[in-house]
């Protein structure tokens, strides 16, 4: 072999020798390696949340349950919620699900911020169009509960986007005719009921009668 071909390899072995002896002095590669096993624990720490919480929120919506226990366990799924968000705070499930437990215990102004944060664009890419949808049909369900007037408009705004995203969703449909009652606008009211009617018989499988086919 040629000697300054010789002489050269042997440098580059030698700057590599160097490199990787000065890396493993730093604790470089297990430095790197933790880092991405953060975010990957840290999603796992957040379903395991969320999961316990979703669990929670079912067995406080059950209809057996006295009004003093589905509170409490509502309010345990609202804790595994936050600590679920604590660990990815850009998972719209979590805030949905937070949101939920707080209009079950009765704060409808807490859960409606809830879900504004669900659908603002940090978190609201993590939800598929139908997820979407329904997260949109929920928020308006909640305005409208409020009964309040001024927040009509946001309800027709959020159920109109509802109905595109989720069209199979009769209920959108149905608290879109709703809204547009409450507006005076009765042509509009009854063009979403009967889109309300054909999603519900189309899911059923029943005629417009109301029969089996």
């Amino acid at each position: 072999m040629d000697p300054m071909v010789s002489d050269i390899l042997l440098q580059v072995g030698l700057i590599l020798l160097l490199v990787f002896v000065f890396l493993k002095i730093h604790d470089v590669p297990s430095r790197i390696l933790s880092k991405l096993r953060i975010p990957n624990k840290a999603n796992i720490q957040a379903k395991r949340h969320f999961v316990r919480g979703a669990q929670l929120l079912s067995q406080a919506a059950s209809p057996s349950n006295s009004r003093a226990i589905s509170i409490s366990l509502a309010k345990q799924a609202e804790e595994e919620a936050q600590r679920a968000i604590a660990f990815d705070p850009k998972d719209a499930a979590a805030h949905i699900l937070k949101a939920l437990a707080l209009d079950l215990q009765g704060f409808k102004t807490s859960a409606l911020e809830s879900l504004d944060v669900a659908l603002s664009p940090i978190a609201v890419k993590s939800l598929s169009d139908k997820e979407r949808g329904d997260a949109l049909f929920k928020r308006a369900d909640m305005t409208m509960q409020t009964k309040r007037q001024e927040r009509l408009e946001s309800a027709v705004n959020d159920l109109t986007e509802a109905v595109k995203l989720s069209p199979e969703n009769a209920e959108a449909f149905n608290l879109l005719g709703k809204c547009y009652e409450s507006k005076n606008m009765k042509e509009e009211a009854e063009k979403a009921y009967e889109m309300g009617r054909n999603v519900k018989a189309e899911v059923t499988g029943e005629g417009e009668d109301g029969r089996s086919d």
